[in-house]
């Protein structure tokens, strides 16, 4: 359904169960930057009306799943603790080069926020099939699904705004280049990493 070319490790879930707090503390950021990449497409693109109120609602949401995971943290006795680069998203984010038209530069920006949303939603899944506290699996259980229905929203808007076939070429070469970026990650106690 994710149309992911290269599966997260399945060992990663042994890292994150060895580390539920990095875990989680990547996980509140996640959400937060979530939040910010919605209202900066609200900024950016505020003429494309229908974007602009899914967008409102995205934030909502995020925020609301934000809070979440920082009650999670606190509930386990862990301080949210400071942010940290996300490999993952700084290399994922040259794929696109800059500048090229308006819609080309929402387009880009969609993509990556939809792929974003589908490694989340796979990490999540396994997450909620693998990890021994039954609590967090029910929790990941739930944010999996909402991943999910980010990431079609994101891929969908791309489709509607750019056009369809140039959009799916480009999608295509996102994915395969992700799956290179993937062969050097799942090895550390991030979301994404």
């Amino acid at each position: 359904m994710l149309g992911l070319k290269l599966p997260t490790d399945p060992r990663w879930v042994n890292i994150a169960e060895k580390n539920l707090k990095e875990i989680l503390i990547d996980h509140a950021y996640c959400e937060q930057k979530a939040a910010s990449t919605a209202i900066s497409l609200i900024v950016s693109f505020p003429e494309f009306t229908e974007l602009t109120q899914a967008m409102v609602d995205l934030v909502q949401e995020e925020m609301s799943h934000f809070k979440m995971v920082h009650d999670e943290l606190l509930k386990r006795g862990f301080e949210m603790g400071r942010d940290r680069k996300d490999e993952y998203v700084l290399q994922l984010i040259k794929f696109f080069p800059k500048g090229g038209s308006r819609i080309d530069q929402m387009v880009h920006r969609l993509l990556y926020a939809a792929l974003i949303e589908a490694r989340s939603c796979e990490r999540f899944k396994l997450l909620s099939e693998e990890l021994k506290d039954k609590d967090l699996r029910v929790f990941y259980k739930k944010l999996m699904i909402s991943e999910a229905n980010h990431y079609t929203m994101f891929l969908n808007f791309a489709r509607q705004y750019g056009d369809r076939e140039e959009v799916d070429k480009k999608w295509q070469a996102l994915l395969d280049f992700e799956a290179e970026i993937m062969k050097d990650l799942s090895k550390k106690e991030s979301i994404h990493g």
